[in-house]
């Protein structure tokens, strides 16, 4: 099994300055899916964004994969001028959908003039417990039904601009009280609560949303050992086959406390990837991600049936990737995209 399909399930962080050399490589060798973008890479402003995203594009061997956690509220990466849109929390308190999806779609427009074709968004997570520190009010409300009511909205809003959409965290980060960027979080909810709760947005967007993101969670009574990321019976078992999500499934930061305080990056990346999920985020160590792709590839080549999973997740993900593009505009046309009527509208609606 060659290393650059190992690299081909794999989104990489880069730090600021621009992208390095062996990132663009990467992309060149067909070894990296793509890029995940955070506030050190966008500071520079829109046009620096873009810029940076045209010599991904023009190196990668295919489309690249370039996301962001642009939800809104305490989690955008991009600021004005790109649209700010307020915390998820207060568009599921005004309860208009058809807002929501305007909100999302005049994003979406800027974020493609950008480049950027994926949106790690919306939070699918219900906020019913005041004590979470890593949710609250990114979540659209403590309604299960109004979270999957706006949550599809969101993610049609995108999709009509022609980015991806990815529903998180999988099966439901909205109850904790530890921040699993900082520990990891368990949760003793039996499957009734679950079903009742948590599950009701994933099952409501299981057939539109093209990717969801899995949780760094230890769900007791799906899995007392493993967190949800690295279980096969919650990705596999429960997504896959229970729920029949057929999208991209995503990791989230292999990098976070909750997975690299018990797991190497690299060890963490072969049990994603044989739990189930497609495309692992590694958000900042290069070093890590090369580790990464050599132990996959490891993995592969010893065992016949995670190379079968290896070969599902990266046909998945080159899915994904011929379904969006990547085509930053010039400075004068993402000028206007910037200020164009629809972004005035949708603030003027917002304020």
């Amino acid at each position: 099994m060659k290393d650059s399909i190992a690299g081909q399930v794999l989104l990489a962080g880069y730090p600021a300055g621009g992208p390095p050399a062996a990132l663009v490589d990467a992309l060149a060798a067909d070894a990296l899916a793509g890029v995940i973008l955070f506030k050190r890479n966008t500071a520079a402003g829109p046009e620096d964004v873009a810029a940076q995203v045209a010599r991904l594009a023009e190196a990668s061997a295919r489309t690249p994969l370039v996301a962001i956690d642009q939800e809104g509220g305490r989690v955008q990466r991009l600021r004005a001028p790109v649209l700010e849109l307020p915390p998820m929390r207060a568009l599921g308190a005004r309860d208009e959908p058809a807002l929501t999806r305007r909100a999302a779609n005049a994003l979406g427009r800027q974020l493609a003039a950008l480049g950027i074709n994926v949106d790690l968004a919306p939070v699918l997570d219900v906020d019913t417990n005041p004590d979470n520190p890593v949710i609250g009010d990114r979540s659209f409300g403590a309604d299960p039904h109004l979270v999957a009511r706006h949550g599809l909205a969101f993610a049609r809003g995108l999709a009509d601009a022609g980015v991806l959409a990815c529903g998180k965290h999988f099966p439901g980060h909205g109850d904790t009280v530890e921040d699993s960027h900082l520990a990891l979080p368990a949760l003793a909810h039996d499957m009734a609560r679950l079903e009742a709760v948590e599950l009701v947005p994933f099952r409501a967007a299981r057939a539109e949303l093209p990717a969801m993101m899995t949780a760094h969670i230890v769900f007791r009574a799906l899995d007392a050992e493993r967190p949800a990321t690295l279980s096969r019976r919650v990705v596999t078992g429960l997504l896959r086959e229970q729920l029949g999500f057929a999208g991209l499934v995503v990791s989230d930061d292999l990098e976070m406390k909750a997975i690299a305080d018990h797991y190497s990056v690299p060890r963490a990346a072969v049990e994603a990837i044989r739990a189930g999920c497609d495309l692992l985020l590694i958000c900042s160590r290069l070093d890590w991600v090369a580790e990464a792709r050599e132990a996959i590839a490891r993995e592969a080549a010893a065992d016949a049936a995670f190379a079968a999973r290896l070969r599902e997740a990266a046909a998945r993900v080159g899915a994904a990737r011929a379904r969006v593009r990547c085509a930053p505009v010039s400075p004068e046309v993402l000028a206007r995209a910037l200020d164009d009527e629809d972004a005035r509208s949708v603030r003027a609606a917002l304020a």
